[in-house]
């Protein structure tokens, strides 16, 4: 995690598990069996990672001057269940190409 992509595709990829775990176990045992206490913990984790993502996000944009559809796409990505995973790949192909040492301007 030494570069803010590295930083915001590991938040990502942890924001993107919470939120599976939220909605594919969380709310069926709250809805279907009447446990809300796994909603309780889990959203609040999932919540706390949605924060540090956004920042990660930002500290990108800026140090990276993202486009703003570059942004609009991180945070669409960060609504959508699978959209961490699918950001991630894209981010690691853009850190693949990107010569050592150099910063990327996009």
């Amino acid at each position: 995690m030494k570069t803010p992509i590295s930083r915001l595709r590991t938040v990502g990829i942890y924001e993107g598990i919470s939120y599976l775990l939220l909605l594919g176990i969380g709310m069926p045992l709250k809805y279907m069996l009447g446990i809300p206490e796994v909603v309780k913990y889990v959203g609040w984790a999932h919540g706390v990672l949605f924060i540090l993502y956004m920042v990660a996000l930002l500290q990108v944009t800026l140090v990276h001057r993202w486009s703003v559809a570059k942004v609009a796409a991180g945070v669409i990505a960060s609504l959508l269940p699978f959209g961490p995973f699918i950001l991630d790949k894209k981010l690691l192909r853009e850190e693949e190409v990107k010569p050592k040492g150099q910063k990327q301007v996009a």
